[in-house]
């Protein structure tokens, strides 16, 4: 983002030079590029890989995305990344459910109304995501409801549910999903799969088929 002003007078006398910005902050959780964070992702790839190819002879293969990305996840494990989408929903229904989740496990009792069950994925602690913003001071609220999980092995994970374009038409209710693996031969897997068991656990506790009426999101990217 460019300013035909300084910093500094956009900012009451503070200097944040360079101001970058960045779109969803360059994710690059899918194979392939959306939006205009795919632009940021473009340029930030295209300086990593210069980077790591500097000392590379000319007569030697060339490091890939492929290479860094396999020796980030042997030295750190993989995180997954998935989001489904929900599109055309109903805009009651799409409320109904943000709200069954405020009040279940946001302001409830998560132990009585998210149960241990065969799956070895437990709920254990939900929030709704605000910040202030550092620059102006504004606050912004319901940005999120986050669902924090602990599977069997003891390693947490997180689905978010968000909506978007609410209205006449309907809403898109949004799921993320991450969950970190530190098990290198499951690395390879696709993050759809990786995360069906984590997706399956949110959908059934959240009741978005007997809410919503959808038996599967519209797509998963």
């Amino acid at each position: 983002m460019l300013f035909s002003q300084s910093s500094k007078e956009l900012f009451d006398g503070k200097d944040y030079t360079p101001f970058l910005c960045g779109e969803e902050s360059f994710g690059t959780g899918s194979d392939h590029i959306r939006e205009k964070d795919g632009l940021w992702a473009v340029l930030a790839w295209m300086s990593i890989i210069a980077n790591a190819n500097k000392d590379v002879p000319a007569n030697e293969p060339v490091v890939t995305v492929k290479d860094i990305v396999k020796k980030h996840w042997k030295k750190y494990g993989r995180h997954f990344y998935c989001r489904y989408d929900y599109e055309g929903v109903e805009s009651g229904a799409a409320d109904t459910l943000v709200d069954r989740i405020r009040e279940l496990f946001v302001d409830g009792n998560i132990a009585e109304n998210a149960p241990s069950d065969n799956t070895g994925i437990d709920l254990i602690h939900a929030e709704e995501f605000a910040y202030e913003d550092p620059v102006d001071g504004s606050k912004t609220s319901k940005q999120g409801l986050v669902l924090q999980f602990k599977n069997s092995l003891g390693d947490t994970s997180r689905v978010v549910f968000r909506l978007s374009g609410t209205g006449s038409s309907g809403a898109t209710i949004r799921m993320y999903l991450e969950q970190y693996e530190k098990d290198s031969t499951k690395h390879d897997e696709s993050a759809p799969i990786a995360l069906r068991a984590l997706a399956d656990r949110a959908i059934s506790l959240v009741a978005m088929q007997e809410i919503t009426g959808r038996e599967k999101p519209t797509v998963i990217t």
